[in-house]
């Protein structure tokens, strides 16, 4: 007889997790609680709740949790100004460490002894629900149907959901998977496993595609305190509202849209389309503002963790302590990172055109190419002798 008597269920009312819930009612014969986290995915959530009492939820969790996500993940990962394999912002990583810790919480909140995810044997999602569970609670048990049941394809799941009456999103004219939340949107999937193919118009949802993009360049400018984007054009916003705002205005000018091949946790490589407007603007206005901002070397150091760090988010280790140090590192490299980027949007791009700071390091006397009297140009002949002595050594035998 299972020990399973109550399992909580990360819960999207989309294809996987509507016949999760009845599979695993029946396999388990048990109860099943879902949670289902506002994140600023929108319309996909209207009647997720009814939906899931309706499949045979005893009770179904809705909570917006934009704001936490916004301030207590995407932006510590802004600040790190990670990217994954120099291009992806990792908008999907970074979502499910959140979801795990609150259904965590949830499992204790209702003394359930398991926790369930629909995440696939190939992606890289289990990973991250499932060592987010360990580090927040090793006692509670995973169950991952898609690593347990005999269906072995979306299209038989599409066929089952046909045959039990179970709505789900998924259609010829969009074949894609798709993943949003308030920081991206993403598609795999269809047409996309052929790299070759050329994502479809249809497949569009934050950016407009270049084509339809506006003819004229739009400038704003972004505040920054301590590394954190705080105000848009001179108005102050919360971290949720900030990157829903980018989101609205770069989006229109095409910014922020990504199409590459990745190489998942597990092994394989995978083709995305991503889209990250809101994200794409404030982590290159914040690299520029960190140009006159941050001293050379603790520039070098932090930019030299970037791949790092952004392993750790994506591989699932946000809650690791080596994720945490790094952190803490990135943190202080951050405290002075206070100004004002100006920038233009403009078919699929965002240009910083201007940049101040009351921390900048940067000195137009020192720089200037017109005379000075504050650096003494005879000196750098002294300087070039010592740091190439290394190499002329080389040839001192030859």
């Amino acid at each position: 007889m299972s020990s399973i008597k109550k399992v909580v269920l990360a819960y999207s009312g989309g294809l996987d997790t509507s016949i999760i819930l009845k599979w695993i009612k029946n396999t388990y014969n048990c109860e099943v609680v879902t949670f289902t986290a506002d994140l600023g995915q929108g319309e996909e959530l209207d009647g997720v709740e009814a939906k899931a009492l309706a499949t045979g939820a005893t009770k179904a969790y809705v909570e917006d949790i934009r704001e936490e996500y916004a301030r207590d993940f995407v932006f510590p990962m802004l600040r790190a100004a990670a990217l994954y394999e120099g291009r992806y912002l990792l908008g999907t990583s970074i979502a499910r460490p959140l979801i795990a810790k609150r259904m965590c919480e949830i499992a204790e909140a209702e003394g359930a002894q398991a926790v369930a995810h629909g995440a696939t044997g190939k992606g890289n999602d289990q990973v991250r629900f499932e060592l987010t569970t360990m580090a927040l609670n090793p006692k509670l048990k995973t169950i991952a149907p898609w690593r347990d049941w005999d269906m072995k394809s979306r299209s038989d799941l599409v066929a089952y959901a046909e045959k039990n009456g179970i709505p789900v999103p998924v259609t010829q004219a969009k074949p894609w998977s798709q993943d949003a939340n308030l920081l991206h949107v993403s598609f795999e999937g269809g047409e996309l496993e052929d790299p070759w193919n050329e994502p479809a118009k249809g497949c569009h949802r934050y950016c407009t595609p270049i084509e339809d993009a506006p003819d004229t360049a739009e400038e704003i400018t972004l505040d920054f305190e301590a590394g954190n984007a705080v105000a848009l054009n001179g108005k102050p916003l919360s971290p949720a509202q900030m990157v829903l705002t980018l989101n609205e205005v770069a989006g229109r000018h095409g910014v922020g849209r990504v199409d590459m091949v990745e190489n998942r946790f597990v092994g394989m490589k995978s083709r995305g389309v991503y889209e990250t407007p809101g994200g794409t603007v404030i982590h290159i206005a914040k690299r520029d503002l960190e140009g006159i901002c941050l001293d050379r070397e603790v520039m070098h150091l932090r930019d030299s963790l970037i791949p790092r760090y952004a392993e750790m988010v994506y591989y699932g280790y946000w809650f690791a302590p080596e994720r945490e140090a790094l952190q803490a590192l990135v943190d202080k490299t951050q405290e002075k990172v206070t100004g004002t980027v100006r920038c233009k949007l403009y078919k699929g791009n965002c240009i910083p055109v201007g940049r101040k700071s009351p921390f900048s390091l940067y000195r137009m006397d020192l720089a200037t190419f017109e005379e000075d009297e504050v650096y003494n140009q005879a000196d750098a002949a002294g300087f070039i002798k010592l740091v190439g002595l290394r190499l002329k050594g080389r040839m001192a035998d030859k």
